[in-house]
């Protein structure tokens, strides 16, 4: 029985509306006033400017969290999928065992340092008040205007400055990597350190590869077979 690992990036999401990374109007193309987004997406930033940082993060991130799946994610749902997008739409279209491998939006966790186990919990974003964001961000995530983080949530997502954990199922990614007898690799610029992981363990295995998306990187592999399309077209032929 074959046991395919698939691995997508923003590229699958970009059909629900949601921007990817570094497109004109991506995720990390636009800053905030003052900080780059490779500034913002920091837990440094998170510590010493929590006010900017929630800000950006609601505006760049949380608006989004009402969008729905589209085509791709229903057709992944029963697929055995480590994603690298926080958005959430894998779980919305049903996949009940996706690893989402940078966190989730909908979700937050206890301020800690890194390894330490926490739990997850779904963040209220119901309680959002536009009208008075930053303090209402603030009540959110229990923030009290000082720099002591530790009696405060942090958004349940991996941070620049930040290292897999098994917070965020490293392990476990890592196993089905290996484990896999053919990978696919679905909207990904292969810009990530998830993505240089899963490639060095599919060239150790010998594996085969795909790779969809519609301006492809060129992988120094033997065996990869390159799809010069969406993942909407993609899906159409499988």
């Amino acid at each position: 029985m074959s046991n395919t690992l698939y691995i997508t990036g923003a590229g699958v999401s970009s059909e629900s509306g949601i921007p990817t990374f570094r497109g004109e109007d991506g995720f990390w193309t636009i800053g905030s006033k003052n900080y780059t987004p490779m500034e913002m997406a920091t837990r440094s930033m998170y510590q010493n400017k929590p006010d900017e940082f929630l800000a950006w993060y609601y505006h760049r991130f949380a608006t989004y969290r009402h969008h729905g799946p589209n085509a791709v994610h229903h057709w992944l749902k029963d697929k055995n999928l480590i994603t690298q997008n926080i958005d959430g739409l894998d779980g919305k279209a049903g996949n009940l065992d996706y690893i989402a491998i940078h966190g989730r939006l909908d979700q937050m966790t206890l301020f800690h340092d890194q390894g330490d186990p926490v739990d997850i919990i779904q963040t209220p974003w119901d309680q959002v008040n536009e009208d008075n964001l930053v303090a209402s961000l603030f009540e959110i995530f229990q923030i009290d205007n000082t720099p002591q983080l530790y009696a405060s949530y942090k958004p349940y997502v991996l941070l620049f400055d930040e290292y897999y954990t098994d917070l965020y199922r490293i392990s476990e990614a890592q196993q089905r990597m290996y484990e896999a007898d053919k990978m696919v690799f679905m909207g990904t610029s292969f810009s990530v350190n998830i993505t240089q992981m899963a490639l060095r363990a599919a060239m150790q295995n010998q594996i085969e590869i795909e790779i969809v998306d519609p301006d492809p990187i060129e992988i120094p592999y033997q065996h990869v077979t390159y799809h010069k399309m969406k993942a909407s077209e993609y899906i159409q032929s499988n």
